[in-house]
């Protein structure tokens, strides 16, 4: 069987009522998989521009943001934040912020669900923040304090927002259809989420006093359907989990990555431990992307989203989903790429 039909059968074994496959190879389009509706009443299909929102997929974007001042020499990755950032009290270094080691995982005044619209406020408690442990020495992967950490240096330093300088440096120039703080005509094309059981947002709560409790509860709202369904939650940018994107959208990122210098420059390991939040055995963190043993790097994203650049076979791969359950079919989906003993065979 091709690597192409392998996928299809990945992608068709657990249909999720809504959810899209995709993979670039050296910029065509190779497969581009879709299913199910975009509507929780099932009356709108799945179509080619349907977005939904990834949640940690969109990370590596606003990495790149960062990473792309890096290039032209307006921020160093081991410039302190606060040389950028005045107010910014923790001594990390943008290195850290990028690969989750600078130790604010959490936001630290409690907020309500307003408050994903109040970018200032969020950015002032970060800045008067104390870090949980010094800089450089703990990983704890910043579950919603990322974004706001990389995006609030970007808007310093370059004075565009965030979601402007995404749109303008990075979804324009590599055709890649995501988005932060979305307009109405993009807020109209949104999936709406659900979930797989009731009991999800426990199941993805973490233990009761655990960096992942905290740093995925607050400000809340982040797993409540009635918030992430809102015209708030899309129209704000919070770049740590609300990127909203099309599968396709999230492989170009990636195509375009590997095809330019600063993909190897993310895909650089730089730091290697158990993670406090993920858990589990140790990984490597990038700049921006986690690395695999097998040479691919990339992000996966709450509830079975995922997208990553496989250098080996030159693949940008990305599956979405609005159902949020667990990572079944994107495990099935890279045993159908690995199913190949030859990395070399990439027919479709």
């Amino acid at each position: 069987m091709s690597i192409g039909g392998a996928l299809r059968e990945a992608f068709d074994q657990e249909p999720r009522g809504g959810s899209a496959l995709a993979v670039v190879k050296d910029g065509q389009v190779v497969v581009d998989l879709r299913e199910g509706w975009r509507d929780s009443a099932r009356t709108v299909p799945w179509d080619a521009d349907t977005l939904v929102n990834v949640y940690s997929v969109g990370k590596p974007v606003i990495a790149l943001a960062v990473l792309r001042l890096v290039e032209r020499g307006r921020v160093g990755l081991d410039d302190p934040i606060a040389r950028h950032w005045p107010s910014f009290k923790t001594e990390a270094s943008v290195r850290q912020a990028l690969t989750h080691t600078a130790g604010l995982p959490a936001f630290p005044v409690p907020r309500p669900a307003e408050s994903w619209a109040e970018w200032d406020v969020l950015c002032a408690d970060l800045a008067a923040a104390s870090p949980e442990w010094p800089p450089g020495t703990v990983a704890a992967e910043h579950a919603l304090t990322y974004g706001h950490l990389l995006g609030e240096l970007v808007r310093r330093v370059d004075g565009r927002s965030p979601a402007r300088f995404v749109a303008e440096e990075i979804a324009g120039p590599f055709g890649a259809d995501l988005a932060f703080g979305l307009g109405p005509a993009d807020r109209a094309r949104c999936a709406e989420l659900e979930f797989d059981a009731p009991d999800w947002p426990e199941r993805n709560a973490g233990e009761p006093g655990s960096v992942k409790e905290r740093a995925v509860g607050n400000p809340a709202g982040a797993r409540d359907l009635a918030v992430v369904n809102g015209e708030l939650w899309r129209s704000a940018t919070v770049p740590a989990v609300n990127m909203h994107a099309t599968a396709l959208g999230v492989a170009r990122f990636y195509d375009e990555l590997m095809r330019r210098p600063v993909g190897a420059m993310m895909a650089t390991g730089q730091f290697t431990g158990v993670d406090r939040f993920i858990g589990g055995d140790p990984l490597t963190w990038g700049l921006g992307v986690q690395l695999e043993a097998d040479g691919t790097w990339g992000m996966g994203g709450l509830g079975g989203n995922a997208g990553w650049a496989d250098p080996g076979r030159g693949l940008a791969v990305a599956y979405v989903t609005r159902r949020l359950g667990d990572f079944a079919t994107v495990d099935r989906i890279e045993a159908a790429l690995n199913s190949s003993t030859d990395r070399s065979d990439t027919r479709f």
